[in-house]
């Protein structure tokens, strides 16, 4: 019912068949699985094509600003407001799409650690025997809480850091990291693994994933037709099966 709804608002948006265009979309790996459902309703109802290529806010960011260009640009907010900043990004068409949390996850089975405050989890933390967690948006600002709650270099020497595109619950269903944190959109496909639930209160941090036309991008109409589909009301429960939350 609900996937009927989409598609449904999804043809209200676009009421008349334009020429169908080929729409490169450059996204975090954070809003992956809820895309891949998404996006075939969008070119069902539009006959545009879109061509996704999925990394870290901090391979997107590195990538857009040496030169790579596609359509549209979907990263941590960070990164889009650094990317606008340098021109690369259309600042008038910057839409926010998503936004999610921190949570930790451990191996299928294994003991569940302390999470429910801010000292648990930094005892939890530095009793693990490794720890993984991204390079991307979620690990700059836990790179950040670790030296915050004076913890950095413990944690550094143990850590098991997951490039663009390896999720990090990988790590930790293969037995590469005994805890691990990431966005929860990326922990929730993963098999092997147990969800433990969110970073205590005090320590969350809520990622806003937003985006923008490319200043170079080849179709712009077609192109500013998917940021309204992906931001329209109707997507969001879509979204929130997939562990985040609507813009």
């Amino acid at each position: 019912m609900k996937l009927r709804l989409i598609a449904a608002a999804a043809f209200l948006l676009f009421p008349s068949m334009a020429q169908a265009s080929e729409i490169k979309l450059f996204a975090s790996g954070a809003l992956k699985e809820a895309y891949l459902e998404l996006l075939p309703k969008f070119e069902a109802a539009s006959g545009h094509k879109v061509m996704p290529a999925w990394s870290s806010t901090t391979d997107i960011r590195k990538r857009v600003a040496a030169g790579e260009v596609a359509d549209l640009v979907i990263l941590g907010d960070s990164g889009t407001q650094a990317l606008i900043e340098d021109g690369k990004l259309i600042a008038s068409t910057r839409a926010v799409f998503a936004k999610s949390g921190i949570y930790i996850a451990v191996r299928s089975g294994a003991p569940k650690p302390d999470i429910s405050s801010a000292d648990a989890l930094k005892r939890s933390l530095i009793a693990a025997k490794s720890v993984g967690y991204s390079e991307g948006a979620s690990g700059t600002y836990l790179v950040d809480m670790f030296q915050k709650l004076g913890i950095y270099d413990q944690i550094k020497s143990k850590a098991s850091v997951a490039k663009a595109n390896e999720p990090v619950g990988e790590k930790v269903a293969q037995g590469e990291a005994e805890i691990g944190l990431h966005q929860l959109s990326e922990l929730m496909p993963v098999k092997g693994i147990d969800i433990v639930g969110p970073l205590p209160a005090e320590l969350q941090f809520i990622t806003v994933f937003s985006g923008a036309l490319h200043r170079d991008a080849k179709e712009p109409t077609a192109t500013e037709a998917l940021i309204r589909f992906l931001t329209a009301p109707a997507v969001g429960e879509g979204i929130k099966r997939h562990g985040l939350e609507p813009g």
